[in-house]
């Protein structure tokens, strides 16, 4: 079942990639990446409303750091789950459920990677690195 694994970190890569990247954008630049022109020009997405409503400022240096150090934790966690790591299977099991909130696309490729991992932890003896015959 490799092509399960590469499916997770192609999921794991595009939404932790996108969040160091919107993060670390954010911090440099000062603001996230939003519409430039449209009725949303310069709004953020539903997630925003979610961190308002736990009591941080979307547009915080806070929840700008936030951003950028979840997202390089997870690619982290990636490249540790692709070298075949035992622990880094719960490392994105936990970024998958702690990105839930990022509404509406992030919820999406969150349950994904959590339904995918859970299937592949289910095959017992599919536990190995990416592209490596070898276990750790």
């Amino acid at each position: 079942m490799k092509w399960l694994r590469w499916v997770i970190l192609i999921l794991a890569l595009t939404e932790g990639g996108w969040f160091a990247f919107d993060g670390l954008r954010a911090l440099t630049v000062g603001d996230y990446v939003t519409p430039t022109t449209g009725r949303y020009a310069g709004q953020l997405g539903p997630w925003a409303r979610v961190v308002s409503a736990a009591g941080l400022e979307p547009r915080s240096t806070l929840m700008k750091s936030i951003f950028a150090v979840y997202g390089l934790l997870w690619l982290v966690a990636m490249a540790c789950f692709a070298a075949g790591w035992r622990w880094a299977w719960h490392a994105m099991l936990v970024a998958a459920i702690g990105a839930l909130w990022y509404l509406p696309f992030g919820t999406l490729l969150s349950l994904l990677q959590v339904v995918l991992l859970f299937a592949l932890r289910s095959r017992a003896g599919d536990w190995k690195p990416v592209g490596s015959g070898l276990q750790p």
